[in-house]
């Protein structure tokens, strides 16, 4: 057993563990979206502050969505100064003091976004108009994202984006009130393009096979871009529905199509049924072209690696963060939220307990919760101590700018959460791009 399993099992004998954190709603008149130059949107009057927490509770990311309310939970517990702070103890650039927001105590309401985006704009709305809900963030799926941002910036309300890795979120469809602290597609496919030719060579030949939405497009043109720079062919794609569950009539046509790698552009229980039918297809078992045939997940989380089980060992892909890494900001927010929940956290919770910190932090910096204010204090932010190295908020796109991690399925887990080994940390030089590639406009602060 490794020492940090020994320690969640210490933790346990302790009695720290617990499976969760009660909720606290905030009850508030409805709001009309109504602006002009001298009020916004819920300007909190009172002693609290309310976030909502919009997330999949059900559909095709629910596990994602489940250890995000988890992490956002965690971070409202260390921003109001109760437990051993997390992050707060590790980050720098910090404004905040641990007693809530501006001196306010923060409370929370949640909403399941289903894994779709009418649902989850209409959970958003409601949480703007009948919870006073100050900021949203959530969403595990793209195409959620971009119809949340959208939403958020209609209404003049921060959206912090939870897991969302389309390059549209912050490319296209960027928004003045919208910021990712999460990675995106073209960051996957510069990181892993070069380590896919050291390890596999530049004579390959590729299937792809993705997710037909926002997310799934970008991912594929990404990887295409930089595999084909290293010397791969493209020899077809397929685009596949979201939720598919049996993906056997995709995969069948992958034996014969003279391709020696599939790429499964696909995430959460999409890639888990995928993966796991490929290998029972045999795949891994071929020889292709001479080759050995391979399987490529550009986006990996260790919750779906927990889901693919031995499917997983010896897979290549990408990660926003990993739960073993030593910096300071990592460990000490494994330990609080191994503390309270009693297992390590996924990356979908890392980035989303992060842009809780981030947003309260800003909203400390300027000295209101006016969102121009706020936005104001994240462009150009940077910070550290958060578990991704040095880090920029970019003014220009309000994407962050930092290292990505490859990974690869572990062959030997010593324990259900040793899943993933780093195999590089690439540089953030290596994967920052010209934020006029994807075009978009931000828009104005209308508050």
């Amino acid at each position: 057993m490794s020492d940090d399993i020994k320690n969640f099992a210490t933790l346990s004998r302790r009695g720290f563990l617990k499976a969760s954190i009660a909720g606290a709603a905030a009850t508030a008149a409805p709001t009309i979206l109504i602006k002009n130059a001298n009020a916004f949107v819920n300007d909190p009057k009172g002693g609290t502050v309310t976030l909502g927490f919009n997330v999949p509770q059900t559909g095709a990311y629910a596990d994602e969505g489940a250890d995000e309310l988890r992490a956002y939970k965690l971070a409202v517990k260390h921003l109001n100064g109760e437990g051993d702070g997390g992050m707060l103890n590790t980050m720098t650039n910090k404004a905040l003091k641990g007693n809530g927001i501006l001196g306010k105590k923060v409370t929370y309401v949640t909403a399941d976004t289903q894994t779709k985006s009418d649902a989850a704009r209409a959970s958003a709305k409601r949480m703007i108009e009948k919870d006073g809900a100050l900021m949203i963030t959530g969403g595990s799926s793209s195409g959620v994202a971009i119809a949340v941002q959208s939403l958020c910036q209609e209404a003049g309300v921060i959206f912090m984006a939870g897991l969302t890795h389309s390059n549209d979120t912050t490319g296209k469809d960027k928004r003045k009130y919208g910021f990712r602290h999460f990675f995106n597609a073209y960051m996957s496919g510069a990181a892993l393009g070069p380590v896919l030719e050291q390890e596999y060579g530049s004579d390959r030949k590729a299937y792809h096979l993705t997710s037909d939405y926002t997310w799934g497009w970008t991912q594929e043109e990404s990887m295409r871009k930089f595999t084909e720079k290293h010397g791969w062919k493209t020899v077809k794609t397929v685009k596949t529905p979201v939720g598919a569950g049996d993906f056997s009539q995709y995969i069948t046509p992958v034996l014969n199509s003279g391709a020696d790698v599939l790429i499964l552009n696909h995430y959460g229980k999409d890639m888990v049924n995928s993966l796991t039918q490929s290998v029972q297809f045999g795949l891994r078992d071929k020889m292709v072209n001479g080759k050995k045939f391979e399987i490529v997940v550009p986006l990996f989380s260790r919750l779906m690696a927990q889901g693919a089980g031995d499917a997983i060992k010896g897979i290549l892909g990408s990660t926003n963060w990993n739960w073993q890494l030593k910096d300071a900001g990592s460990q000490a927010f494994v330990k609080s939220f191994g503390a309270e929940y009693g297992f390590p956290p996924s990356m979908a919770a890392h980035t989303c307990y992060v842009q809780t910190l981030l947003y309260a932090n800003a909203c400390e910096m300027a000295g209101t919760f006016n969102p121009c204010g706020v936005i104001e204090a994240l462009e150009g932010f940077k910070f550290d101590g958060m578990g991704n190295g040095p880090t920029e908020y970019r003014a220009a796109d309000h994407q962050c700018l930092k290292d990505v991690l490859v990974v690869r399925g572990n062959q030997n887990p010593t324990s259900q959460f040793d899943l993933l080994e780093v195999v590089q940390q690439v540089p953030r030089a290596q994967v920052e791009y010209d934020p006029s590639i994807f075009g978009g406009e931000l828009g104005q602060c209308k508050a």
